[in-house]
């Protein structure tokens, strides 16, 4: 390799845009480290693979590709779906150009993830609409706290100068939904506790919340393990995660109950390590994605948007808190919550950091 090859590979080996090169029949010749960090392959084992062996996208990509090659065209794809080899979906930006090379055309390919563009304005525009609704609730309560402590102090008073115990009955119903009211208010503005944290397996929070599911539906739900075991510890609140966990499990063993028998419910909860995934601004390097995936009735897509609001609930005797509650749990971890919904098919992704340092996108 001369000088010139050298600094040309480091050059590519360098590049952040995924970068691959295939020959005229479409088989790998090289891709950078930034491609392999995109498509999860190792370029030196994928040498010499074809195309679909390394992501699948359309029989009319395939033939776009061809073509490329055939006639020596270029093309640009806006938003392609790819699916990556360990199943992950991929909404990128590509490139296709043609290069003539010692008598054969050679495809240069250059990706531009468009996931990460995507997710980060969707989360912003969540974030903005949690701190909104923070406010909302905070003002809110105050509203509400004020009076209640007001017309429950006036109820004991009014116990105190009454007769008989027949009329204090009537003031124990006031002093007890004010408390309950109260109680309400506290738990739509959910815990000011700061988080506990310690170095902790996220395995153990997902077996705690099993065995706590498992006895509620008196073992008649399927419960699914699906845990990457190499997982390193992540730096949580362990009983507060349990609580963000068991949150989840529990609106989807009631949405099954509610739509069939809860023996032919089936809950998967999944773990899987992904590098160089952005929360925010901040680009992590590696997160733990947990994921919890039901078959029931999926959630209706009018409520999808608000579905992490406060007093938002599908269900009629739902207070609506649940989802609430875990987002602020999770978002006090620096974490993710997104949910994937449709008919048959519910998933919950939570996203935790698994490393101190991170760089600001």
């Amino acid at each position: 390799m001369t000088i010139s090859d050298a600094l040309h590979r480091l050059l590519l080996d360098n590049l952040t845009t995924a970068t691959l090169l295939l020959d005229s029949a479409l088989r790998l010749e090289y891709m950078n480290p930034a491609a392999e960090m995109l498509l999860a392959v190792s370029g030196q084992r994928s040498h010499g693979q074809f195309i679909s062996e390394l992501f699948t996208e359309s029989t009319e990509a395939l033939n776009s590709l061809r073509q490329a090659v055939e006639q020596a065209h270029p093309f640009t794809k806006r938003e392609a779906q790819l699916t990556s080899l360990n199943g992950q979906s991929l909404t990128v930006d590509y490139a296709v150009t043609p290069i003539l090379n010692q008598g054969q055309t050679l495809l240069l390919l250059e990706v531009h993830p468009r996931d990460r563009l995507l997710r980060i304005t969707k989360e912003e525009a969540q974030l903005s609409k949690q701190e909104t609704t923070k406010m909302l609730v905070r003002g809110l309560a105050h509203e509400i706290k004020n009076p209640l402590g007001g017309i429950r102090g006036a109820a004991q008073l009014l116990a105190r100068q009454l007769p008989g115990d027949d009329l204090r009955d009537y003031t124990n119903v006031i002093i007890e939904e004010a408390d309950r009211l109260r109680n309400l208010v506290d738990r739509m503005l959910g815990s000011n506790k700061l988080p506990s944290l310690a170095m902790t397996n996220i395995h153990e929070v997902l077996e705690r919340v099993c065995s706590l599911v498992d006895a509620e539906s008196q073992g008649l739900i399927t419960l699914v393990r699906d845990y990457d075991p190499s997982l390193p510890d992540v730096l949580i609140d362990r009983e507060q995660m349990i609580q963000a966990v068991l949150n989840i499990v529990r609106n989807a063993m009631q949405a099954i109950g509610a739509q069939n028998e809860l023996r032919l419910g089936r809950i998967t909860l999944r773990s899987r390590a992904m590098r160089q995934f952005t929360i925010g601004h901040t680009r992590h390097r590696l997160v733990a994605r947990v994921e919890i995936i039901d078959n029931g009735p999926g959630i209706p897509a009018e409520l999808q948007d608000t579905l992490f609001y406060p007093m938002v609930s599908g269900r009629p005797d739902g207070t609506g808190l649940g989802l609430a509650i875990t987002q602020n749990i999770i978002s006090q971890h620096q974490g993710l919550i997104e949910c994937d919904s449709h008919p048959g098919h519910t998933t919950f992704s939570i996203f935790l950091p698994l490393e101190q340092g991170a760089t600001v996108s």
